[in-house]
């Protein structure tokens, strides 16, 4: 499964990344790296939750991200 990052600058300079396909998985970082290593990490807890949970399919074995 593959996800996409979108990031945008605010006018303060922090950056916002959001990964598309997880609704709510969105987090600031000072930098693009930051934000960015920040909602791949969150969007690997959210799939975590899910995978235990029994709420994802085990298609997610394999997962990338591309920045948009």
């Amino acid at each position: 499964m593959n996800f996409t990052i979108e990031f945008e600058q605010e006018s303060d300079g922090r950056w916002i990344a959001e990964v598309a396909e997880i609704p709510g998985a969105m987090v600031y970082g000072n930098t693009k790296e930051e934000a960015s290593a920040k909602v791949q990490a969150l969007a690997l807890r959210v799939l975590a939750e899910k995978l235990e949970h029994q709420e994802a399919s085990s298609d997610l074995v394999t997962i990338s991200f591309n920045a948009a």
